[in-house]
């Protein structure tokens, strides 16, 4: 089954090259594009697509203001929303996940996180590129965390927390840790019980806080 994507920036350019990128994926076709805000809702609203890839600032609505209308709260049948952008400032970041967004992707990183972040989406997943995540955190963590474990974390769900904090989707965690994805999915809930965090964003931000992730050389646990 492919993934129905819409694509919305008011750049023909940067459209071009996004449907380049998604169509070149055999699970991928885009199925719209808009020129700005106010007809990426039209159309996501009459097309509904899997996933819609959406740039921040656009004539008439912008991003945020998309996000909100597609995916925000008390929206009826939510549609699954990506941002992408140039500018990776920690009022977009905030405001898009605030508003709904599945991911934040910068339209400068690696192409194959664009493909990434479509697919998480499409499966409820979020993705937010590790450059803009690792700054945000590391600016916002406070010298202690705001969560605490209700009860200690095993040496697989710390595994679990570090991947979430560097971006990984669940089908990406599973293959990393030789696990099944509904075993991810099953240490995701135990994490968050235990943390009390409501989502993926207030894990990762607990795991930087707690500075269990601190550099690029964290290996998974080899005790079970």
């Amino acid at each position: 089954m492919s993934i129905r994507v819409l694509v919305a920036d008011d750049q023909a350019m940067i459209r071009t090259s996004l449907r380049l990128i998604l169509e070149d994926e055999p699970d991928i076709t885009v199925v719209a594009e808009a020129g700005d805000g106010a007809e990426a809702v039209a159309l996501a609203r009459r097309l509904r697509p899997d996933v819609c890839l959406v740039d921040i600032r656009m004539p008439r609505l912008d991003g945020i203001d998309v996000t909100r209308a597609l995916a925000g709260p008390g929206v009826a049948d939510p549609l699954r929303v990506v941002i992408v952008t140039t500018f990776g400032l920690d009022e977009y970041v905030d405001g898009a996940l605030q508003a709904g967004a599945l991911g934040f992707v910068l339209k400068d990183g690696d192409p194959t996180l664009f493909t990434a972040a479509v697919r998480a989406a499409f499966v409820g997943d979020a993705l937010i590129s590790p450059s803009v995540t690792r700054r945000l955190l590391r600016a916002l963590a406070p010298a202690k965390p705001s969560l605490q474990p209700s009860s200690p974390l095993t040496d697989r769900e710390t595994d679990v927390i570090r991947a979430v904090a560097r971006g990984r989707t669940n089908q990406e965690i599973a293959a990393a840790l030789f696990i099944s994805v509904s075993t991810v999915k099953g240490h995701l809930t135990a994490i968050q019980n235990k943390l009390g965090a409501r989502n993926r964003s207030e894990i990762t931000a607990w795991a930087w806080e707690s500075r269990l992730v601190q550099g690029s050389t964290d290996q998974p646990n080899s005790n079970r």
